[in-house]
């Protein structure tokens, strides 16, 4: 019996390990880039294709020393920035980080950051998914594609 135990132990040891599907899409991502030592904004969509609502916790960029999850709030005649800790996308929906709503505020600029080009962005959602994308650097005056 030993004899016939080994082989099969090491062939389950060999088994591939299937990854689970990807269940979060991040799409259109840019950032407007502000002059001086302003905060420049991030911005794109994120879908989420599973059966369960996903959270965004965080995201993370080599391109900033700082990258947080904003969102405007209006008041009646005034609006503020706020920071939040988690940005709720729902199942099977997508959820838009736009100007004037949701956006990823980026600070400290880690080099010169020249509009037209890409940086990489990794979006972090609460299940432990990780999603990378390109985004392009857009000049100030930039509002959306």
């Amino acid at each position: 019996m030993k004899n016939t135990l080994l082989p099969l132990a090491l062939s389950l040891c060999a088994a591939p390990v299937l990854a689970a599907p990807a269940s979060m899409m991040v799409s259109d991502c840019w950032v407007r880039l502000l002059p001086g030592d302003l905060p420049s904004g991030g911005y794109f969509t994120v879908m989420n294709m599973g059966a369960k609502e996903v959270n965004l916790v965080d995201v993370q960029t080599d391109a900033f020393g700082m990258a947080m999850l904003h969102q405007t709030q209006s008041n009646g005649s005034t609006s503020a920035m706020v920071m939040v800790e988690k940005a709720p996308v729902p199942s099977k929906g997508t959820l838009k980080f736009a100007p004037g709503g949701y956006h990823l505020m980026l600070e400290q600029p880690k080099h010169v950051l020249k509009v037209g080009t890409s940086i990489r962005m990794t979006f972090e959602f609460d299940d432990g998914e990780k999603v990378t994308s390109e985004c392009v650097v857009k000049g100030a005056a930039a509002t959306g594609h």
